[in-house]
């Protein structure tokens, strides 16, 4: 397979911002000021959070080897560092970025 040239590469850039800009923005138009939010889209607001979050589980221990020792040691804690952290906090981002960090280091100094 042959790399991009820089033209390409701007112009798959430039697609991808539009299309990040389309998906935030279209709810706003779709759904502008006084309309109701159809109950559907509130639901889908309340149940897509935790699913994605529960996909990223899957998708992080699809490989793991429970077998492996020190390495699925520090995957299984960082899951639970995760999951606790997110219990404590209620916040996704901090509960995703502290599990990440507690799994990296354990796998540096158990692996």
């Amino acid at each position: 397979m042959t790399a991009l040239t820089p033209a390409e590469q701007a112009a798959v850039i430039l697609l991808c911002a539009a299309m990040t800009v389309l998906t935030r923005s279209l709810p706003f138009v779709v759904f502008g000021a006084g309309r109701p939010v159809p109950s559907y889209v509130r639901w889908l607001g309340r149940a897509l959070p935790p699913a994605v979050f529960a996909l990223l589980v899957v998708y992080c221990l699809r490989d793991v080897s429970f077998a492996a020792g020190a390495r699925s040691a520090a995957e299984l804690l960082g899951v639970a560092a995760t999951a606790a952290i997110h219990l404590w906090k209620r916040n996704m981002m901090l509960s995703i970025a502290a599990g990440t960090a507690c799994y990296m280091a354990l796998a540096r100094l158990l692996g």
